[in-house]
Formats: structure tokens, C-alpha cells, sequence
């Protein structure tokens, strides 16, 4: 009952971070990986267009810092959003989103102060994070190695692989950069990417792509 509160709460009013002066100073880990390729060729780039794409999932742990004065040191945030038209393709000259929808996982270690400042993060970093229709607290494993990343939170979930193929086949360029501010980023490869929740009106399940990126954040 409580989560389902904190969830409408949030949906009617979205926080971003304060103008009050409180101290925000707040670094960590960040992965995203898409439903379209970030790496590739314009074979593959024109058959998935504007009809891929569309969605991502999107997460970052905090390694330790505090947001709006609010301390935030392990805690982790998850969202996953879905557009009308392919996420990255307006950085190529194609046609930007004009609604992308955002649900959001908030790390359930977390108080309710915590909350409110692991969703106002995920909106500063990230320009897709607007329209936030679902807000809810669960268990989220975020693990990182030298060999992946992994994300499990709720109805969403993500293995990146850190070393990628990069084979210029089909002339095949990094054409998109990442979903969220970083401070280092680099390509990955999505082993497995899935949504299953009904929120944002739209699923997904896919892998074996060269869709993702990892690296770090950093927000003064």
C-alpha cells in the first residue's frame, strides 16, 4: 500500500533537483542499453529507422554522494522509457521524439527523502526522464566486473557485456551518443534487455545487440 502511494505521489509530481542551495555533489556507475543498435552500419540503420529504437532502459548507482543534501551512498535508480520515434536518430538528422513516457524503479533500501532525490538524479542526468507516469520502490541488483553489467529491478532487466565487436561490416560507426549525461562513457554489448511491465503501453525482450552503453556519472 505504502509503495503504491509513493508511486502516485510521484507521478502527480515529479521532483527535480532543489534551487534551495542544498548540496548536491554525487558520482557512480551508469548502463543504458536500447531496442536499436548504437553501433552500426547504414544497412542495419535503415531497417530499423524510426521503427526501432524507441525504448531503453536506463540506470545508475550511486557510489556515493548526497543529492539536494540528501545522502545516497549504494543506492540505485532505474528507468525505462519509451518513445513515439526512435530515441537517437535526431542526432543524425532524423525526427526527435515528441512524447517519451518514463517509469521508474527507486531502490527499496531507500527512505522516502532518498526516493524523492534518486528520482530527481535520474531526471537532472537524463532529458528522456520527463513524463514519469510510474514510480515504484523494489530490489535492485546492479553488479558490475570487468566483464558486465547487470541490472535487475522489478519488470526490468539488462546484461552488458563491456568488450564489443567493433567491426566496421556494412561501414559500421558508433552513430549515437549516450541517453544520460556521463562523465566517461564507452560502447557495450546487450547480452539481454527486458521490460515486461504495463505501464508505458509497450514490452520488450532482446539481446545480441550492439545497443548499450556504460561508464560513469558525475553531477556537482
Amino acid at each position: 500500500m505504502r509503495k503504491t502511494i509513493l508511486a502516485a505521489l510521484f507521478a502527480i509530481a515529479p521532483v527535480a533537483l532543489s534551487a534551495s542551495g542544498a548540496a548536491t555533489n554525487v558520482s557512480g556507475d551508469y548502463v543504458e542499453a536500447r531496442t536499436a543498435e548504437v553501433f552500426t552500419g547504414g544497412c542495419i540503420m535503415g531497417s530499423e529507422g524510426e521503427a526501432a529504437g524507441r525504448e531503453a532502459i536506463l540506470a545508475w548507482r550511486v557510489g556515493h554522494g548526497q543529492v539536494n543534501g540528501v545522502a545516497l551512498d549504494g543506492l540505485s535508480v532505474v528507468a525505462i522509457v519509451a518513445g513515439d520515434v526512435n530515441l537517437g536518430t535526431h542526432e543524425v538528422g532524423g525526427v526527435a521524439p515528441t512524447t517519451i513516457k518514463a517509469a521508474i524503479r527507486v531502490d527499496d533500501r531507500a527512505t522516502a527523502g532518498q526516493r524523492d532525490a534518486l528520482v530527481a538524479l535520474a531526471r537532472t542526468l537524463s532529458p528522456l526522464v520527463r513524463d514519469i507516469v510510474d514510480v515504484k520502490a523494489v530490489p535492485i541488483a546492479f553488479t558490475r566486473d570487468a566483464a558486465h553489467l547487470t541490472v535487475k529491478a522489478g519488470e526490468a532487466s539488462m546484461d552488458v557485456a563491456t568488450r564489443v565487436d567493433h567491426s566496421p561490416s556494412c561501414g559500421a560507426i558508433q552513430r549515437f551518443t549516450p541517453l544520460a549525461r556521463t562523465s566517461q562513457s564507452a560502447l557495450g554489448q546487450t547480452m539481454s534487455e527486458a521490460w515486461s511491465g504495463s505501464s508505458l503501453g509497450t514490452q520488450w525482450s532482446m539481446g545480441d545487440k550492439r545497443a548499450s552503453f556504460y561508464g560513469a556519472f558525475e553531477l556537482k
